[in-house]
């Protein structure tokens, strides 16, 4: 097999380009594929049209976004044809799901890998451009979760952590278990000596990732290990703020509400997807709680950190919502009093059991739903966001507004948005300022730093 270091010498001067779609998840991933590409001499190209490797990171979650995916992978047919030798890696969750078909309806791929082989992506490349490599790779079989090698992390200060990858619980209207595969763990010193390492690289902002955080370290065979978790990355030299996400409600414990609690570093911003406010669509749903338990969830809480930020996820129009289930979204909406609320229409993803189910409600009604519930919780949004104004909080700045340069952005501890004029001062990314807050809207605030 040829070395790393001929693949070095040969890759001298030529260019990848990474195309992203979906999640954070996919975001850290890509990460990973840029390092692993930089590793092997490959820097990083200006634009894709003229990049000697092109990596396509999809997204199957909704059919929207495979729609455009397809529809970009098209568009490199051409981009190739004026690019001899160029080579296009599909990777990600399409990749996965839909395998060979991909390749046999569009020729110009040349390499398919699946979402177990995020960590062999240098080998399989290599091995492929020594033509000793296949051309698929969507089998689940996974060779290590640990992490090892470099990222090329897109903020300078704010870092993605994947801590698991997989998912267990197998919600009727998610495709994410069949192309993540079954949940595994990295170990805790493997995650912390990449926490330590980022922070040696001037990093203060992390956020820990996985399908389910809460089940993190079930397939070790412990408990409580989530929690565990979060304590040792608070205890890094370093560490500024903690961040993770998506917490499950059915898995969500008191140890780790209690760790934000008595943490200094893990920011004080629960996102809680709940989904539906009935509970016989919950059941319909397999998300393994009711109602009133998701309803004790939030008490407890509020109960641990009173000053919390609570966020979800709903969808509208699950099959076999009526008018009375979508009331009972909208009433838990109304008594949480969430600060934000990711909000979805249903829609069908083939594989999974909720798109065989009776019921299917019509497109019309679905998007009078998703109106009526996102008043109700702009309403929301506005009332705890007006409770910010007069007081000063610690933001981290991100840098200056996309419309104003004199304008910076930053969030709070609680994942607000927050906009202050310059007036003339100098502020860098990842730095700290307490920012007086003045005026409220519904999905930022303004204010004025001290």
């Amino acid at each position: 097999m040829i070395s790393d270091k001929n693949f070095v010498d040969a890759a001298e001067g030529k260019t990848y380009f990474i195309l992203n779609y979906g999640c954070q998840m996919n975001e850290s991933d890509a990460e990973h594929y840029a390092g692993q590409l930089e590793e092997m001499g490959y820097a990083k190209a200006d634009d894709f049209h003229n990049a000697d490797i092109i990596v396509v990171n999809t997204c199957c979650v909704r059919e929207s976004a495979e729609k455009r995916i397809l529809g970009k992978i098209g568009e490199l047919k051409r981009v190739k044809e004026n690019h001899p030798g160029q080579v296009i890696c599909v990777a990600g969750c399409m990749a996965q799901k839909d395998g060979e078909k991909l390749i046999k309806k569009h020729p110009q791929i040349d390499l398919l890998i699946g979402t177990a082989h995020v960590n062999s992506f240098k080998k399989i490349l290599t091995d492929f451009l020594a033509d000793k490599g296949g051309r698929i790779y969507d089998d689940m079989i996974i060779a290590d979760s640990e992490f090892e090698g470099n990222r090329v992390r897109q903020s300078g200060f704010s870092a993605w952590i994947p801590i698991m990858y997989g998912c267990n619980n197998f919600c009727t209207y998610c495709i994410v278990p069949y192309v993540r595969g079954r949940e595994r763990s990295r170990s805790i010193e493997n995650i912390v000596e990449e926490v330590e390492q980022a922070v040696a690289n001037g990093y203060k902002e992390f956020t820990l990732l996985g399908q389910n955080v809460n089940s993190y370290g079930k397939d070790f065979g412990e408990k409580g290990m989530f929690a565990k978790l979060l304590r040792r990355v608070n205890d890094v030299p370093g560490v500024e703020r903690i961040r993770y996400m998506t917490s499950h409600p059915r898995d969500m414990g008191e140890d780790v509400i209690q760790a934000v609690a008595e943490c200094e570093h893990i920011c004080e911003n629960f996102h809680v997807p709940f989904q539906a406010g009935s509970s016989r669509i919950l059941k319909m749903m397999n998300r393994g709680y009711t109602r009133e338990q998701y309803l004790e969830l939030v008490k407890m809480i509020r109960r641990y950190v009173p000053d919390a930020a609570v966020t979800t996820d709903i969808i509208v129009g699950f099959p076999g919502e009526t008018e009375e289930d979508f009331e009972e979204t909208l009433s838990l909406v109304k008594e949480v009093g969430f600060d934000a609320a990711y909000t979805f229409i249903y829609s069908k993803r083939s594989g999974t059991p909720a798109a065989k189910m009776e019921g299917q409600v019509p497109l019309d009604v679905k998007k009078a739903r998703l109106n009526r519930l996102m008043a109700v919780q702009n309403e929301n949004s506005l009332k705890r966001n007006e409770e910010m104004v007069g007081k000063t909080y610690e933001v981290l700045a991100e840098g200056p507004s996309a419309n104003n340069p004199n304008v910076w952005s930053g969030r709070t501890r609680t994942n607000k948005l927050v906009l202050w004029p310059t007036e003339g001062r100098t502020f860098t990314a990842g730095q700290k300022v307490n920012v007086k807050i003045c005026n409220a809207q519904t999905w930022l605030v303004k204010g004025q730093a001290e």
